[in-house]
């Protein structure tokens, strides 16, 4: 497979060349997404939740299913479905990353949990109470409101 360069100009790219080039353009502050692991979908879209990687392993027994999980030195990662963060606000100092996207993340993290099935999610209201629980956090709706 082959694409013209443009109007007139009689380049042809292959399709080697273009993901080269598209690689090339890869600067090291571009922003890395997580990825699904091949032969998985994720029809809900996904976002991930991290959390500092001492809480990594008390998180994972208290959950009645795991999902995809990525760990580095420094943090853990659970895909949770698009839109997670809806009217719930992650306990402190868990961060909810919008498509997965990891900004300061200066590699891709490795894969420790590929659940079975094709489905990379971990439920998120489970995994915000384990997360709650791990931190010593109350959980938002359980809080008093103040009027």
């Amino acid at each position: 497979m082959a694409v013209s360069g443009g109007v007139g100009s009689g380049q042809v790219l292959s399709l080697d060349a273009l993901v080269r080039l598209g690689r090339g353009r890869r600067t090291p502050d571009t922003p890395r997404r997580l990825s699904v692991p091949e032969g998985m979908t994720a029809p809900l879209g996904w976002d991930a939740v991290a959390v500092p990687a001492r809480f990594g392993p008390p998180v994972m027994p208290r959950l009645p299913r795991v999902g995809c999980v990525y760990a580095d030195e420094t943090h853990w990662w659970w895909i949770v479905p698009s839109d997670s963060d809806y009217a719930l606000q992650w306990p402190a100092p868990a961060r909810y990353a919008t498509g997965a996207i990891l900004a300061d993340a200066p590699r891709a993290p490795g894969l420790v949990h590929r659940p079975d099935g094709t489905v990379p999610y971990t439920p998120p209201i489970p995994l915000y109470l384990a997360l709650c629980r791990v931190m010593g956090t109350t959980p938002a709706w359980s809080r008093p409101v103040n009027a």
